[in-house]
């Protein structure tokens, strides 16, 4: 039986995070509200520290180290945010990190991984398993293992960016998360069913990839190949045991949004609201824009996730 992480673990991971994580604006396009027929807050995750709502998770989970602990050293797997997270987490927290990145992980998230004092260990996501490299180095150097996502901690501080935008935008009917191992999804459910309970709470996923959604309409775990999708932060093959017992018990739908509705999103957010938004971060806005019919009238909040994105490549993907 898991002891699954509750809305006390957010908010007592919201105290911890003040001082070091930026309380991220909430904003509003009056253009998006009259193209939905509703009211839009967007919780502009792109705008955190390193990027990403990942800080979050990683700082939470890092200062609850003890001295043994924070003495050996932290390890970690991601395609580049939680990397980037922990890396930045640890450097602040005087603990040394080992990132497992895959080959064809965004070079500017390597750069800033390792621009944060982290130690890169790469490989192959198509052909090695991250997690078993993960246990294999905590075991042989004592190191502790924080998973980007099926972890209470972690999914305790994810869970803050959605306690945020329920204290400022107050109830809403809908919430959009972008959901990859559901870490934020997770997190993002404990808090709206402790402040909105009324509220309908959707993960989103590249089509291409919709363990989650297999999972949620089966019952148990899927998994699947790593997807082909330009949305590289959700290009997980499965969903956590943490993650997917609350997401079951707490989340009304999951849903998929394509490669082509993501570039859209990139193009809206960066020429009407002047934000740089990576594609994982675009998916529950694409969502949000598919439901349109049922939207209409309603409060709906929508995470935007992260901002970490190539340049070169941004510019090739609004271009195309």
């Amino acid at each position: 039986m898991l002891n699954l992480p509750t809305f006390d673990d957010v908010s007592a991971a919201a105290k911890r995070l003040e001082g070091h994580a930026h309380r991220t604006p909430v904003m509003r396009s009056r253009t998006a509200d009259n193209a939905l027929g509703a009211e839009l807050f967007f919780k502009c995750e792109n705008l955190q520290r390193m990027g990403a709502f990942k800080f979050r998770g990683a700082f939470n989970a890092l200062s609850k180290f003890d001295e043994r602990q924070r003495r050996a050293g932290v390890v970690a797997f991601s395609s580049g945010n939680h990397a980037q997270a922990i890396a930045l987490s640890a450097s602040l927290l005087g603990i040394s990190a080992t990132i497992i990145m895959p080959h064809d992980a965004p070079a500017a998230k390597v750069a800033a991984t390792k621009g944060y004092g982290g130690k890169v260990v790469i490989y192959d996501r198509y052909t090695e398993d991250r997690e078993a490299i993960g246990r294999k180095l905590a075991e042989e150097q004592g190191l502790t293992l924080i998973p980007p996502y099926d972890h209470p901690d972690v999914i305790a501080g994810q869970g803050t960016a959605a306690k945020e935008l329920f204290e400022e935008a107050g109830a809403l009917d809908a919430l959009f998360v972008c959901l990859g191992g559901g870490g934020l999804l997770s997190g993002s459910a404990l808090s709206a069913r402790a402040l909105a309970p009324q509220c309908k709470i959707y993960g989103v996923e590249p089509a291409t990839g919709n363990d989650g959604q297999q999972s949620f309409r089966s019952g148990s775990i899927v998994h699947i190949d790593t997807p082909k999708t330009i949305a590289d932060g959700a290009q997980t093959q499965h969903l956590g045991n943490y993650t997917f017992e609350i997401i079951r018990r707490d989340v009304d739908d999951i849903v998929t949004a394509s490669d082509e509705e993501l570039v859209d999103c990139m193009r809206f957010f960066a020429s009407r609201m002047k934000l740089v938004v990576e594609p994982t971060g675009c998916l529950g806005f694409a969502a949000a824009r598919g439901m349109k019919a049922e939207l209409q009238g309603k409060r709906v909040g929508i995470i935007v996730s992260g901002g970490n994105v190539d340049i070169d490549r941004f510019a090739a993907l609004l271009a195309g």
